[in-house]
C-alpha cells in the first residue's frame, strides 16, 4: 500500500569537532491521498500512507459529512500510477451505503490541505465551525488526574514510527481508566486523529462517549473540532493549546488539557471533569 518510511542519505555535520559523516537516514514518508465519494473530490491531503481507510472513514466524520460508519458503503484504492507506472495507491473512493446522503458538502478551500493544517485555507471563518449533532457539554465522563498525566507516555510507547524517523505525530482514544482503545500515526497531526477515529468507528458508533483524546501535538482548533463531531468530552495534547482551541472547548463544553509533561498538566475548560480523591469512583468505566 506504500511505506510508511523510506531511507534516504544525510550527512551529518558536527561543527565542534570540525567533522562530517555520511549515512543512509530513515524519514516519514508524506505523499498526497485524495479523497473521493463516489465522483465527488473531498479533499486531497498530505499523508502518510497507509490506514488509509481509517483516515478516509474518520475525515468523513469529523469534517460532518457522514453521522456514522455505516453510511460508508465500500471504500476502495483507485488505480492511480505514478511518472514510473507504478500504483501509487494515492487516491480512495468510498461509496456511500444505500439510503445514505451527505450530511453536507465538502468544505470550500482556496488551496490544497499539507500535512501541517486541518481547516486552513477555508474560504471563510464560519466555514470552519462544523456543527457537532452531539451534547458533548452534558457528557458525565470524568478521569482522574493520575490518568491524564499518563496518557502522552502510554501514547509514547506505541510510536513505532516515531521511533524509526522521529517525525511522525500520533493519536489516540483512551477509556477513562487510560487504557488505549486505538492509536494511529501520521506526518499530519488532523491525519493521525482522523485515522484514530475512523479505526475506532469501526467497532463503536460515534459520539464516544466518556472517552478521552490525547494527541502528541499542539492542542490547536480542528483538533478540538473533530473531537466535539466525534462526540469526545476531553481532549488532551501534549503542547500548548491555541486561543480558538480553548474559546471552541469552552462553547461546546470540551475538558481541554494542554501542557500534559508528568508530573504536571494544564486544564483549560472545563475542569470538573478532572476528578480527585473520593471524586475518583465517579470516572467513566
Amino acid at each position: 500500500m506504500g511505506r510508511v518510511t523510506t531511507r534516504v542519505p544525510r550527512t551529518r555535520f558536527d561543527v565542534e569537532r570540525d567533522a562530517s559523516v555520511t549515512r543512509p537516514d530513515t524519514v516519514a514518508v508524506e505523499e498526497p491521498l485524495e479523497i473521493r465519494v463516489g465522483e465527488t473530490v473531498v479533499t486531497t491531503t498530505m499523508r502518510t500512507p497507509g490506514d488509509d481507510f481509517d483516515l478516509v472513514l474518520g475525515h468523513l466524520l469529523t469534517e460532518g459529512m457522514i453521522g456514522s460508519a455505516r453510511d460508508v458503503g465500500t471504500m476502495m484504492h483507485c488505480t492511480d500510477v505514478g511518472p514510473d507506472g507504478s500504483p501509487t495507491f494515492n487516491v480512495v473512493e468510498a461509496a456511500l451505503s444505500p439510503g445514505s446522503v451527505l450530511l453536507r458538502p465538502a468544505r470550500e478551500r482556496t488551496e490544497a490541505m499539507t500535512s501541517a493544517c486541518g481547516v486552513c485555507g477555508s474560504a471563510s471563518v464560519d466555514a470552519v465551525r462544523t456543527a457537532s449533532r452531539f451534547d458533548v457539554a452534558s457528557d458525565p465522563g470524568a478521569v482522574s488526574p493520575t490518568v491524564l498525566v499518563g496518557l502522552p507516555d502510554a501514547l509514547r510507547g506505541r510510536q513505532a514510527a516515531f521511533d524509526r524517523t522521529g517525525g511522525m505525530h500520533a493519536a489516540g482514544v483512551a477509556a477513562a481508566d487510560g487504557s488505549l482503545l486505538v492509536v494511529r500515526e501520521d506526518v499530519g497531526r488532523h491525519n493521525a486523529v482522523d485515522k484514530a477515529v475512523g479505526a475506532l468507528a469501526r467497532d463503536r458508533e460515534v459520539p464516544f462517549a466518556g472517552a478521552v483524546l490525547v494527541v502528541t501535538s499542539r492542542a490547536s482548533f480542528e483538533i478540538v473540532q473533530k473531537a466535539a463531531v466525534a462526540g469526545l468530552p476531553v481532549v488532551v495534547a501534549v503542547g500548548a493549546p491555541t486561543s480558538l482551541a480553548v474559546d471552541l472547548a469552552r462553547e461546546v463544553g470540551i475538558t481541554l488539557v494542554a501542557f500534559t509533561r508528568p508530573p504536571q498538566f494544564s486544564v483549560y475548560t472545563r475542569p470538573d471533569r478532572v476528578v480527585t480523591g473520593a471524586d475518583e469512583g465517579r470516572t467513566a468505566q
